[in-house]
């Protein structure tokens, strides 16, 4: 029976071992004991890896508990120091002299204690000598638990109830079944309860200072309750074995290297930690990329701890803090036809989102996206059983504009990439849309998720212009990317008879060259400012000084520029196309044209011109209907959809959508 127990008890501390190396990870890289227990716990809950090791520690505890009732303390207890060797061997490759020398001493002291141990004395266990145990057990675990305590004393008492459990599961196999059982619960407490601990301690200090604490002191104190409370005593001879073991026990203790872990800092008992994936994130300019950036910089400012993963901006992935939240760039590549911009392909980004996840252990994963940054981590999310949402910016042509393609291998394109957003939207619970227009178009390729419309949202307050004196010639502004989709040459074309009339262009893109060619084919030069990419403050300027703004593109699923533009209180002269006409309604803060009709465009700037109490007004009704898209009901909206993903009660939200 004694080798069966022997058996049991090395096979134990290979899955102690195993359990170790991937609980310490979890609990290190979570921060748990700096922050809430309960978030704590909801995310270790979610990691297969702690449940992994969890069950490793289980079926470890099972074959320690069999090795407990076939041999006595002595015997089987000092085993369980053997998985500090093992935690080294499976944490780095040995090659250190030092090292060999003390798993040597280790092996050597703890053979000779369990030889010298299977002779030991047997005397008589009695149930009310092990309730004497268990109580001191609960006394030490009471202490523990209420006392601020470091990484050591934390394993210390950890050490000790596994100890001190195990001695009373000793005790209860040698006692009538009525007694068994009742003791048996006991152990079981103060095992439960040293795990506890033991996990506070991983989140303390390193796996050195835990395990080996933990391989000292848990026999150490089996033996003695064996000496003292059962007459289970070895061999004197046995301490000068224990002696050598636990000299190497210290040696090794101190090469178990801590787990390299980034520091996460814990979000506030009010907050979420949120992850936005964007594959266009600032510098990057374009909508997209803006509204990931307000996001992140509004839900950090109301304690949220926020992530963003995004493409690096030089190639190499790194790691930056910004506005209140951090920005992890993964490797990137520039995108074909349009070198100032760049993505991360599907295989980098996935080989990267799996470890960032494990690392980060968002409570929700928000993308912006279906390309490589955006699938990769909702699968990865998926994966995990983490929250994933999506916020959906795509349109056809605000990709494929940059292609040389012709115009029905474009549309194929098209097609083709609707498809695999409705693939890559599958791994998300919800899907969120700026605009009606913009859930109509997902509900029209089948997209089978639930679809909220929620704005993109602006600081109203940031875009406040005060009152425009009338002045002449009346100025008409452009902000946006100077590329085939925004159509700005119908702009220009609708400028040429218009003598009184000048234009301020904010932006730069593929096409800048070709309209700085055709406004001087049409005499225009003169009236027409490219202002290239400027500064927020410049761009406030802007919208402060012109009197019209303008916005012929017809793939706009929200277009901020335009609501900016209604922020400042301009009247809006816009394609009837996509979500244009959710922001603008012809006759009351502006005008609709059809795409394309250039005299149309001619025809109400001219009227605007004429009637300066008319652009005063209809700027008025821009400011009223543009007020429902303000930034906080935005950042609310979202909140509350979190909370819905994780089943936690929401709070009022405020945003809507026109």
């Amino acid at each position: 029976m004694t080798a069966l127990a022997i058996a049991a008890a090395l096979l134990g501390a290979v899955f102690f071992a195993l359990a170790a190396t991937r609980q310490h990870a979890e609990v290190a890289s979570l921060g748990a004991g700096r922050g809430p227990a309960l978030r704590t716990l909801a995310r270790l809950l979610r990691s297969r890896r702690w449940w992994t090791g969890t069950g490793l520690a289980a079926g470890g505890s099972l074959l320690h508990l069999a090795a407990l009732s076939l041999a006595p303390l002595p015997v089987v207890q000092p085993l369980g120091v053997l998985s500090l060797v093992l935690t080294v061997l499976f944490g780095r490759r040995v090659r250190d002299r030092r090292v060999l020398v003390a798993l040597a001493l280790v092996v050597a002291g703890v053979g000779g204690f369990v030889a010298l141990a299977t002779s030991a004395t047997t005397g008589a266990v009695t149930a009310g000598t092990a309730q004497v145990v268990a109580l001191t057990g609960f006394a030490v675990a009471a202490g523990a638990w209420f006392t601020r305590a470091g990484c050591a004393v934390l394993a210390s008492a950890a050490a000790v109830l596994f100890g001190l459990g195990s001695a009373v599961v000793h005790a209860a196999a040698a006692q009538p079944a009525g007694s068994a059982v009742l003791l048996g619960g006991q152990a079981l407490l103060l095992l439960g309860a040293g795990g506890v601990l033991l996990h506070r301690a991983y989140a303390a200090g390193s796996a050195a200072v835990v395990v080996g604490t933990a391989t000292v002191l848990d026999p150490l104190t089996a033996v003695a309750v064996g000496a003292l409370a059962y007459g289970e005593t070895p061999r004197p001879a046995a301490v000068v074995a224990a002696a050598v073991a636990v000299a190497g026990v210290r040696v090794l203790a101190g090469t178990v290297p801590p787990t390299r872990t980034e520091e996460i800092p814990v979000p506030p008992s009010s907050g979420l930690r949120v992850l936005i994936g964007a594959d266009t994130f600032p510098p990057d300019i374009n909508g997209a990329a803006f509204f990931a950036a307000r996001l992140a910089r509004g839900l950090a400012r109301r304690g949220h701890d926020v992530h963003v993963v995004c493409p690096s901006t030089r190639g190499r992935a790194g790691t930056e803090q910004r506005d209140g939240y951090t920005v992890h760039r993964l490797r990137s590549r520039p995108i074909p036809f349009h070198g100032g911009y760049r993505f991360c392909t599907p295989g980098a980004a996935s080989r990267a989102a799996g470890p960032l996840l494990e690392r980060l252990r968002p409570d929700v994963v928000h993308v912006q996206a279906h390309f490589g940054v955006g699938r990769a981590l909702l699968a990865a999310a998926a994966a995990r059983g983490i929250p994933g949402m999506a916020t959906n910016h795509f349109m056809p042509d605000n990709l494929l504009g940059y292609t040389p393609f012709p115009r029905r291998v474009k549309e194929t394109l098209a097609r083709w990439a609707w498809r695999d957003l409705k693939r890559v939207y599958r791994h998300a619970r919800l899907v969120t849309t700026p605009t009606p227009r913009a859930a109509e178009v997902l509900a029209g390729i089948g997209l089978g998720r639930p679809v909220e419309v929620v704005s993109c949202g602006i600081d109203l307050a940031h875009y406040a212009a005060p009152a425009r004196p009338d002045g002449e010639p009346m100025s008409v502004l452009f902000v946006g990317r100077l590329d085939a989709e925004k159509n700005v040459d119908q702009l220009l074309r609708a400028l040429a008879p218009l003598p009184h009339v000048r234009a301020d262009l904010v932006g730069d893109g593929t096409r800048r060259a070709d309209l700085e060619s055709l406004a001087a084919q049409l005499g225009i030069e003169d009236r027409v400012t490219f202002h290239g990419f400027v500064p927020d403050a410049q761009l406030v300027r802007r919208y402060a000084e012109a009197d019209v703004f303008c916005m012929p593109g017809t793939a706009e699923l929200q277009s901020l520029a335009t609501m900016e533009a209604m922020a400042a209180g301009l009247p809006v002269i816009a394609a009837d196309a996509v979500a244009l006409p959710h922001l603008v309604h012809d006759g009351v803060n502006g005008h609709l044209f059809t795409p394309g009709a250039i005299t149309t465009i001619s025809r109400h700037l001219a009227e605007l011109a004429a009637d300066p109490p008319a652009r005063a007004r209809m700027g008025e009704q821009s400011r009223a209907l543009v007020a429902r898209h303000d930034i906080d009901g935005v950042l609310s909206a979202f909140e509350t959809q979190y909370r819905v993903l994780l089943g936690l009660p929401t709070r009022p939200a405020v945003s809507e959508a026109a």
